[in-house]
């Protein structure tokens, strides 16, 4: 069991997968057993997870900076970009990333029939493109290899273009400050470096960006009162956010809520710097330049066989080995990855 920012973790030595997978505190996992106890014994009532789901909104957008109201629910990204993608003039231009993971694109790209195009750039060069595209979808953090969106350069740009822009924050909430209250759509999902189960997600709406959203999966949970629309018409939804919510998977919100309770606890920067700090740790035992992320990319031949014999636990994404740290590494796990691949 290991101790890190006021929490107990079960991880091994060598977890360095937090980008694929996160570990949550095990007040949380004890939170989820608990949750099936009560279920294996009939003891569920679906009204008490309200509270639980309210949490999590109010938490998602205490982590990204923006108020809770204007926060909607979910149980994976792409279904959310999809309501963004539905709203999207026929003949839109998109601008992306090159190489961005393909939940916040393909919702675009299956919009092809009517002649909307999704333009990628390296992202980098992202924010110097803006101009002469309808709306622009980028992660703040790249999954393939934690490469970072210059966010102030992104708003710059967008505003001055009168561009919208969509944020995906699923691998930056969590370890990294934000402060996106101006972007018209911040999505994320849970279970990496927010600590939660797979099967929630959360899109934050800015006012502006209402009335271009379709809730294409309405159902009863996106109702004014949720529990007066479960039959029967006329469609009755919410005037806020919560009409893109979908109905929620309740044993991933009892673990999501505790989750993000705790992480929105944190103080962030601390936690920035905890798992930069491991990573640059990494980076200059192996020749590479510092960076601002706990995302470290090696593509050294070999690299993933090495670390998975020396029991580090990690993924290979775009040909290269892919770690990730955050609050439950420390030095022990740099100094395996350093042992293994030396």
């Amino acid at each position: 069991m290991r101790h890190a920012f006021d929490a107990a973790f079960d991880v091994p030595d060598g977890y360095l997968n937090t980008p694929a997978v996160g570990v949550p505190p095990a007040h949380v996992a004890d939170e989820v057993t608990e949750f099936v106890r009560r279920w294996s014994a009939g003891a569920q009532r679906p009204p008490e997870f309200d509270a639980l789901v309210e949490s999590t909104r109010t938490s998602f957008g205490a982590l990204v900076g923006v108020p809770a109201e204007r926060v909607a629910v979910g149980a994976a990204v792409s279904p959310l970009v999809g309501m963004v993608a539905a709203g999207v003039p026929d003949g839109a231009r998109v601008l992306a990333a090159s190489g961005e993971f393909t939940s916040v694109t393909f919702p675009f790209a299956a919009h092809r029939h009517r002649g909307v195009t999704v333009r990628e750039v390296p992202v980098s060069a992202l924010p110097d493109a803006v101009a002469g595209h309808d709306l622009v979808a980028v992660s703040v953090a790249q999954s393939a290899d934690g490469a970072l969106v210059e966010l102030d350069a992104l708003r710059e740009a967008a505003e001055a273009a009168g561009v919208p822009v969509l944020l995906d924050v699923t691998q930056a909430a969590g370890w990294r400050p934000l402060h996106l209250d101006w972007a018209d759509w911040v999505v994320g999902a849970g279970y990496k470096w927010l600590l939660a189960p797979r099967g929630t997600a959360w899109l934050a709406v800015h006012p502006r960006a209402m009335a271009s959203t379709h809730p294409v999966g309405a159902g009863w949970y996106a109702g004014e009162d949720p529990w007066d629309s479960i039959y029967g018409l006329p469609l009755r939804l919410a005037g806020g956010a919560r009409r893109f919510d979908t109905s929620p998977a309740w044993l991933a919100f009892a673990g999501a809520a505790p989750a993000l309770s705790y992480v929105a606890s944190l103080d962030l920067a601390a936690v920035r710097d905890h798992g930069v700090g491991l990573a640059n740790a990494v980076r200059a035992r192996f020749g590479l330049p510092e960076a601002g992320g706990p995302i470290v990319s090696l593509r050294r031949e070999g690299a993933a066989e090495a670390l998975a014999e020396a029991g580090v636990v990690a993924s290979v994404r775009a040909g290269a080995a892919r770690l990730g740290f955050h609050i439950y590494n420390t030095e022990r796990d740099v100094d395996r990855v350093v042992a293994a691949l030396s």
